[in-house]
């Protein structure tokens, strides 16, 4: 009774450490300072993802000019950048990720790894990751 108690208190535990769900901050390749925050959310099997806030307040009402597609001109705060991400194994597949920088779309694979995202953006066999942590 005791184990089954434990497992059944243990279990969603475990189960949300290895979820992709909530509030994501993301770091500067360069000067390893918080940029943003993402908001992952999954719905209907595919994940999404928006940029909830931003640190630099100078930058919390800039726009999206570079963007080529439906988010052209749009506010980069409140913009989703992760799109159509569906799970495969331990992997989150088959997606995009937008740079908001620059308004360019790469494929995009997440999965996590001890409770930090890694969030990869790749084009053919050039990719860059970054590494993402829970707010």
């Amino acid at each position: 009774m005791r184990s089954l108690l434990l497992i059944t208190f243990l279990l969603p535990l475990a189960m949300s450490a290895q979820d992709i769900n909530g509030r994501w901050v993301t770091i500067d390749d360069n000067t390893g300072k918080r940029r943003s925050v993402v908001e992952i959310e999954v719905k209907d099997g595919k994940a999404n993802g928006r940029i909830v806030e931003i640190y630099d307040k100078t930058k919390a009402d800039k726009t999206c000019d570079a963007c080529t597609d439906d988010r052209k001109g749009k506010r980069i705060q409140g913009m989703e950048i992760i799109r159509g991400m569906v799970k495969d194994g331990d992997e989150w597949v088959d997606g995009t990720i937008m740079d908001p920088d620059n308004g360019k779309i790469y494929d995009c694979k997440l999965w996590l790894e001890n409770g930090q995202l890694k969030v990869r953006g790749y084009v053919a066999f050039f990719f860059r990751t970054q590494t993402w942590v829970r707010e």
